[in-house]
Parts: structure tokens; C-alpha cells; sequence
């Protein structure tokens, strides 16, 4: 089958082209970026806690600590005794204003209400504001609202704790100017802001947000060559023949991503010249076996003559499986698309036509990737086995959690039972190993020369999976293969 287009490759390249057009020149060191990042992050965080500030105060009443107040009310005293009493009236109304209530009185003012407080507590203020008024004999009242229950002590006039302190309603100062009339001053309600309580939760849940969204944003550019790197280096361990990673990103990253296109390189050209060395030792061999082969026909002793040429034979056999080994190793069959429910099908449909027993269980489509000739070889060699060693098999594939068949499973499970007497559980990774076999004799009528575990071990960790073996509690082995869809 035909490889369909990376669409995935493609918009990650159209993202990357439209990131180069912005007329913004990021940083170009990751340190730098993260830095960048962090800082933005706190700007953004100032700015909004700076608008919420100032669109949320409260109109009024500003705070008023004790020496604002006895400064303003001295003041306010000065200013109206200077003033002609025919004239106190208009300047007290010129002064007042929500946030410090003044009005002028010709006697004693009444209690603020029934429970009024009013005692030698607040002597020390009073002394202040004598003094400030340089009269010692002043006659200086401070009044307070009891609070609604009789076992509360009376609120202060400055709130105490480590909140600001506010002057409220519920304090009155009056005093006595010298014609007997009296100043009274009161603090206003404060005014709402803007927002109420469930307003400001919505406002900053909205502030978070705003946050959140612009840190991912700025974090998701910021890694997102580091993505990229780890896809690349997840593709290289199931295709050591993939395209080198472009060189993008921060400067660290491009030297990261130059080091690891060197490896790759190093790496395929080992493998390159491993396996043609393989095929090159392979076919030199077969000069020496011809000759060792006309020599041993001029053996007069039959049955030495025999077994010469079977021993000839088997090492014949192991150089030309060795030859066909590195011969579809350097072929770089292309990855495609493909129906693996249906691979499975034929190739158990080709062993029931020659006779054999092969049963397949399992969804009737299952769509992977892969080199399709390469996992044929590779499935059909661990069924042949199945069949040599155990009179049949039966192949089972699982694409879902908990056998279910659903293409929501990342990896397609391929189990293989025979029904055979199995192997010792310390063989179960030796027998992976190039030409290791369990049977000894090394006939060929018992077995073949043991490259088919070890190459069908090597395609299928080629596809980024893998193949194990365990003895079945019933009895029988079962080979389970691993495939990423």
C-alpha cells in the first residue's frame, strides 16, 4: 500500500513558516525565552492587579489615621472661629463632604443614639487636639455607637488589627468654639466600588484565565522545538533511515538537534557497513564450500562421504539465510499504511492451504504502519515455528484495552499459540540469539539453521515494537508480539 501524506508534518510546517513572518525577533537563547516568558508573565499580572485597583476603590471615605484627622479638624476649628458668625453657616457647608461630615450647632449636640459611649478613654486624643488648638481648657467631646450586644466592649474610633483604620459613622468629635456653639464632626459611609463581592470573584477568575491562556501560549512556543526533538528521536529507534531534523529553535537546541543528526548519521552508516560486511563474509564463503564439495565427492568411504556433504549442506544453508538477512536488510522497504487483520488472515490462509492448522481470532480490519514485506517475513517465520513445534497454531489480535477491539488502543497485540510442549523459561531470550537452537543435532529435517527468532525480533523492534515468548498454563507456547498502530 501507498503512503499517505503527514498532514500532521505539513501544518506543523505551516505553523513554524507563520511564526517566521511575525515582525516580533524573539530571544534567541531557551535561557533568554523562559526569562522572557516569566517576566511578561509578571507584567501582565501588574498591569491587571493595577486596573483592578484603581477601578475597584471605594469612593470614599479616604483612611484617616489619628494625625490626619487632629490636623484637619484643628484646621476646620481655626477656620471657622476666624469667620464672622454670620457667615459660620456658609463656610461649615462649603467644608462638608462625604468624606468628613462637619455641621455647626448653637448648643450640645445629642447622643448619637441610646447607646452611646462616651468616657475618659480618649483622653489622650483630646490632649492632642488641645494642644494643637493651644487651648488646655477646650471643651472636647468623642463619642462612640455601643454595638448591639451588651458583652461586646464599644468599637474603637480607629479600627484596630492590621487593617487600615477608618473613620466611620459610628464616631463623632465635638467641639466647643469660644461664643458656645459647637463643631461636630462625623465620618461618611463609605461608597461601593464598581463590583461587589461576587463580581470581584468573577472578575478575577476572569484574571486567571487571561493568565493561564497567555503563559501556555508563551510556554507551548517556547517548547515547542523540544517536541519536535523528542518526536525525532522516538522516530529514529523505529526508522534509523528518517530524514535529519531540521536545525530550529533556540541556540541550545540547534546544537542539540546538530549532535543528534551526527548520531543518526554515525549510526546508519554502522549499520550500513555492518551488514555489508555480513553479505560480503557470506559470499566468499561460498567459494571454499564448492571446492570442499567436489572434494568430498572423491571420498571413497560412503558414509564419511555423507556426512561431509551434510555438514556442507548446513553451512551452505546458514550463508545463504545470512546472505537473504542482509539482502532484505538493505533493500529500506518504505513505510506505508496497511490492513494488519488482513496480513494475518492471508498468512494463515497460505498455511491452511498447505495443510496445516491455523486459526485467526480477532477484528476483521485493524489499520498500522509499517513495511508490510518486512512484518509478512517476520509473522510468518513465528507461525512456521508453531507449526514445526508445535503441529499448529492459533493467532489471536487485540487492538483494544482488555481485548476489546477498538483503534483507541495505541498498540495492536498479536498472540500466537501452539499446542507444543514449550521451552524452559531460561531459553525463552536465548533463543532470539543468530543461529542458537534449542535442538542440538543441527539436521535441518529438525529444525532450521536459527536466524528466524532473531530476524523476526529485528523487524519488529524495527517497527518500534517487540516480540516475547511464555509457556501457556494449559500447555503450548505463546509468542506475543507488540505493535504501535
Amino acid at each position: 500500500m501507498t503512503a499517505q501524506p503527514d498532514t500532521a508534518k505539513s501544518r506543523l510546517a505551516r505553523r513554524r513558516g507563520a511564526f517566521r513572518r511575525l515582525p516580533v525577533r524573539f530571544p534567541d537563547s531557551l535561557a533568554a525565552r523562559i526569562a522572557l516568558t516569566v517576566v511578561l508573565a509578571l507584567l501582565l499580572t501588574q498591569a491587571i492587579s493595577a486596573l483592578v485597583y484603581l477601578t475597584d476603590r471605594s469612593e470614599g471615605p479616604p483612611i484617616h489615621g489619628p494625625n490626619v484627622l487632629i490636623q484637619r479638624v484643628t484646621a476646620i476649628v481655626q477656620l471657622v472661629e476666624s469667620t464672622p458668625p454670620q457667615g459660620r453657616e456658609r463656610v461649615v457647608r462649603a467644608i462638608d463632604d462625604p468624606v468628613l461630615r462637619v455641621e455647626l450647632r448653637p448648643d450640645r449636640p445629642p447622643p448619637l443614639s441610646p447607646g452611646t459611649y462616651a468616657g475618659g478613654r480618649f483622653e489622650g486624643l483630646k490632649r492632642r487636639l488641645s494642644e494643637q488648638l493651644d487651648t488646655a481648657d477646650r471643651n472636647i467631646l468623642i463619642e462612640i455607637q455601643r454595638p448591639p450586644r451588651k458583652d461586646a466592649p464599644p468599637p474603637p474610633p480607629f479600627m484596630a488589627g492590621d487593617e487600615p483604620r477608618h473613620w466611620g459613622p459610628h464616631v463623632r468629635l465635638s467641639v466647643r468654639l469660644g461664643d458656645g456653639s459647637w463643631l461636630s464632626f462625623t465620618g461618611g459611609e463609605p461608597l461601593p466600588g464598581p463590583f461587589g463581592i461576587v463580581r470581584f470573584v468573577l472578575w478575577m477568575g476572569a484574571i486567571v484565565a487571561v493568565i493561564l491562556l497567555v503563559s501556555l501560549l508563551a510556554a507551548r512556543r517556547v517548547t515547542a522545538p523540544l517536541a519536535g526533538f523528542a518526536a525525532a528521536a522516538e522516530r529514529l529507534s523505529v526508522d534509523g533511515q528518517a530524514d535529519p531534523l531540521p536545525e530550529e529553535g533556540p541556540l541550545e537546541l540547534r546544537a542539540a538537534t546538530r549532535a543528534f543528526n551526527r548520531m543518526q548519521a554515525r549510526l546508519a552508516r554502522f549499520v550500513a557497513d555492518r551488514t555489508q560486511m555480513l553479505a560480503a563474509i557470506g559470499h566468499d564463503l561460498r567459494t571454499p564450500i564448492t571446492r570442499l564439495r567436489l572434494r568430498a565427492e572423491l571420498v571413497d568411504d560412503p558414509e564419511m562421504q555423507r556426512r561431509m556433504l551434510a555438514d556442507l549442506d548446513e553451512m551452505e544453508a546458514m550463508i545463504s539465510a545470512t546472505l537473504a538477512f542482509a539482502r532484505d536488510d538493505a533493500q529500506r522497504e518504505p513505510r506505508g499504511r496497511f490492513d494488519l487483520a488482513d496480513l494475518l488472515q492471508s498468512l494463515c490462509d497460505d498455511r491452511v492451504d498447505a495443510g496445516h492448522r491455523a486459526v485467526y481470532e480477532g477484528p476483521a480490519h485493524a489499520v498500522a504502519e509499517g513495511r508490510t514485506v518486512a512484518l509478512r517475513r517476520a509473522l510468518a517465520n513465528l507461525m512456521d515455528n508453531a507449526i514445526k513445534y508445535g503441529g499448529g497454531f492459533t493467532v489471536r489480535l487485540e487492538t483494544g484495552p482488555d481485548g476489546a477491539h477498538s483503534q483507541a488502543h495505541a498498540n495492536a497485540l498479536i498472540h500466537i499459540d501452539d499446542d507444543g510442549p514449550g521451552i524452559p523459561e531460561a531459553e525463552f531470550e536465548k533463543v532470539f540469539a543468530p543461529f542458537y537452537r534449542l535442538e542440538r543435532s543441527r539436521s535441518r529435517d529438525t529444525g532450521g539453521v536459527g536466524l528466524g527468532l532473531s530476524t523476526a525480533r529485528s523487524v519488529i523492534r524495527g517497527h518500534g515494537g517487540d516480540v516475547t515468548l511464555a509457556n501457556r498454563s494449559g500447555g503450548g507456547l505463546r509468542a506475543t508480539v507488540t505493535l504501535p498502530l
